[in-house]
């Protein structure tokens, strides 16, 4: 329930108390009421509607016997354990931070009686059944993840965290990919699996590049194919009508390649002025932009989109995995290839006018995810958030849709980092060894039947998705402005350390188990080639500030980083997939921390919550002190954003969710390119910061988020899916 009126609770006074916040006392945010607020809400809200028990056992009991909790998740620990594990927790003296933490823990976290009337857990119940669950009968984890989720250094993705411990409970995991291939059948199967795969929940993301192109022949039938947008509306509505119960909107996106001939038509369907018959108005859309578009933008050259039909006649395989820069000149020579001329920089133009518009398309910058990816095989797309990037095989489909040929999908095993709780860890290595234990329960535990194709590349790749959030939030804390040279060296340290130990993790539990992702020994971890780039280079910290920041912190030397090389060769890793940066939602908020990587958008946020009104959030640690170090992204140089982002991608082997924010009326002296032209923002703004990105290594763009002169927000994230 989003109202929290789990009856009537009376005259509260916690909402206009959090209102006060936005009324300044002599010029300054009275920063003390959103502590009253949340005094307010304990007391008025959380406590009367608490139910009560006379010890932790007949709690249990009375969880159990009402199939609220998994009686056979208790019965794995003897229940002396579980109390020592309570005691321990309410040791920590937990308290929320701010009045929106505690608000969005009891209105969406947690567990509430079938009447709604009472809450059933508070922040301790959660936080000790997400360390029963993910530990499965191991004390020691047990305790250690714990210590980890109390401290508030680790995050479970909202599926995970919410539903764990449940007996009536959703899937863990918190999104997935998809691909089809250019036939009737696997067409078929993949509206099926994004039916089944809304149901479970989480986004789906569906890569549409290898289908043919509108007009292309049909068993010799000359201009019989109807294209991708069809089957485009054919998902969208797939997920209108699989919404779990209405509870949600099912959330899809769709992928396709800058190179493919329907193009213009894909990028057509999500305009305000679309024909009804084509118009897309809850499907997102991506776009896998190779080397080449890039090179051909840059010289003002003409493009050649190719029949993906055509291709794979020629080349024995799906468009999406023909390397189209490598082969760029062989296609447009090649008569047995249909092809269709535009400018290359008439379509940058139109990509940019719908991320206006709209703030799609995501892009995919796929020869750069590919050449940094060390596994066997080829990414062609991304999920719904932009930051999942895993290589994929195709599959194929017989008349009764069965897989002649089982391919392999990706399902999403998400969780997040807190960097500033993180940071005061006692054992930074220690705590991420600890959420890869807890992220690696969740893809063992995952068995996505109704979808084969998922179950068989979970059960291959073991992959996971750790990530961080709250950097901004250290960044103020820590008197640091955002994008400076010391903010762009502690991010590039801080994710070296993530996979360093998440690589130890890895290694530890393959060596444990004597088992390896799928074709380990074909990637760049089992020759050693992946560690040749931090024995070549120092990423320790350089800088004073930074060297400060991490002092006591354990910071490998390249002796350290060989010997990690040589127990991969010898004993290899577990996951195929280790790190991923989400976008954060209301998981953030319970966190008292900035979302994600990105800069905050105000100092004192307010959000419009169902039946309520307005809530509002000042950002965490804000201060008189800290109060310059928190700029909005909106007034920001978006390079700074890329430079910071830049700087954790050399380190995370997956991709990051990378949002752009820009004004319609883009401020007087951010960028240079705009003096002595118009201050409106313009298609050639997007496509000078999309090829910045590009050229910094940057593998995806999420949303471009614009704030309008009438303080709308275009291209804001609705999707509550993969937010973790």
């Amino acid at each position: 329930m989003n109202d929290l009126s789990l009856k009537d609770l009376g005259d509260v006074t916690y909402y206009n108390l959090n209102n006060e916040i936005n009324i300044p006392v002599d010029n300054q945010i009275p920063l003390n009421k959103d502590q009253e607020a949340l005094a307010a809400f304990i007391k008025e809200n959380v406590r009367p509607n608490t139910k009560a028990f006379d010890s932790l056992k007949d709690r249990f009991d009375f969880l159990i016997a009402n199939d609220y909790v998994d009686e056979d998740l208790i019965k794995l620990y003897n229940f002396s354990f579980i109390e020592k594990l309570y005691d321990y927790l309410r040791e920590q003296d937990f308290h929320f931070k701010s009045f929106m933490a505690a608000y969005k823990f009891y209105a969406q976290y947690a567990l509430k009686t079938n009447d709604n009337e009472y809450y059933l857990e508070n922040f301790i119940d959660r936080v000790a059944l997400n360390a029963l669950y993910f530990a499965n009968g191991n004390e020691q984890l047990a305790l250690d993840l714990a210590d980890e989720i109390i401290h508030q250094r680790y995050q479970p993705a909202t599926p995970s965290f919410l539903n764990a411990g449940r007996k009536r409970r959703g899937e863990l995991v918190s999104c997935f990919l998809i691909q089809s291939t250019d036939d009737m059948n696997t067409i078929g199967r993949t509206i099926n699996s994004a039916l089944q795969l809304s149901r479970i929940g989480g986004g789906v993301g569906i890569n549409l590049s290898n289908l043919r192109e509108a007009g292309a022949p049909i068993k010799g039938i000359e201009g019989a194919a109807s294209g991708v947008v069809p089957v485009m509306k054919l998902l969208e509505d797939s997920f209108s009508y699989s919404n779990q119960l209405g509870q949600r909107q099912g959330a899809g996106v769709v992928y396709l390649s800058v190179f493919h001939p329907d193009i213009i038509q894909f990028l057509a369907a999500k305009k305000e002025n679309a024909d009804e018959k084509i118009r897309l108005k809850t499907l997102s859309l991506g776009v896998t932009v190779p080397d080449k578009f890039y090179e051909l933008t840059k010289n003002d050259e003409d493009m050649y989109l190719f029949s993906p039909y055509d291709v794979e006649r020629e080349y024995g395989e799906p468009f999406s995995y023909v390397d189209i820069t490598a082969e760029y000149d062989n296609l447009v020579n090649n008569d047995k290839i249909k092809k269709t001329k535009v400018n290359a920089r008439e379509l940058e133009d139109e990509i940019s006018k719908l991320q206006q518009e709209s703030g799609y398309p995501y892009i995919v910058n796929v020869d750069t995810a590919n050449r940094a990816n060390p596994i066997d095989g080829k990414i062609v797309m991304s999920n719904l958030c932009s930051e999942i990037m895993q290589v994929q095989i195709p599959g194929t489909v017989d008349n009764g849709q069965n897989y002649v040929k089982m391919g392999t999908d990706v399902s999403c095993n998400l969780g997040s980092t807190n960097i500033v709780n993180l940071m005061a860890s006692p054992d930074f290595g220690h705590s991420v060894e600890a959420m890869v234990r807890a992220l690696t329960y969740v893809t063992d535990s995952s068995n996505i039947d109704v979808v084969p194709t998922i179950q068989h590349g979970n059960h291959l790749a073991h992959s996971i998705g750790l990530g961080a959030m709250g950097l901004h939030s250290y960044f103020a804390k820590n008197h640091m402005e955002y994008g400076s040279k010391e903010s762009i060296e502690f991010t590039s340290v801080y994710f070296m350390l993530l996979n360093y130990w998440s690589l130890k993790a890895s290694n530890e539990i393959a060596r444990e188990r004597k088992e390896t992702f799928h074709n380990f020994d074909k990637s760049d971890y089992a020759n050693g080639k992946y560690f040749d780039k931090y024995l070549n280079t120092d990423f320790g910290p350089q800088l004073d500030k930074v060297k400060d920041l991490f002092d006591g912190i354990f910071i490998p030397s390249e002796a350290d980083w060989q010997q990690l090389r040589d127990d991969v060769m010898k004993d290899g890793l577990y996951h195929q997939n280790r790190l991923a940066v989400a976008p954060n939602g209301s998981i953030s908020y319970i966190n008292d921390t900035t979302a994600s990587l990105h800069p905050i958008i105000n100092r004192v946020e307010e959000r419009q919550e169902k039946k309520i009104g307005k809530i509002y959030y000042p950002a965490p640690y804000l201060s008189n002190d800290t109060m310059p170090y928190y700029k909005s992204a909106y007034d920001m140089d978006m390079r700074k954003v890329i430079d910071i982002y830049a700087a954790a991608q050399v380190h995370v082997d997956q991709s990051l969710s990378l949002t752009l924010f820009m004004r319609s009326t883009i401020p007087a002296g951010i960028y240079e390119w705009k003096d002595g032209r118009t201050d409106k923002m313009t298609t050639r703004d997007l496509n000078i910061l999309r090829h910045y990105a590009y050229n910094k290594g940057i593998k995806s763009i999420y949303y471009i988020r614009t704030f309008t002169d009438d303080q709308d927000e275009i291209g804001a994230n609705q999707c509550e899916s993969c937010v973790i």
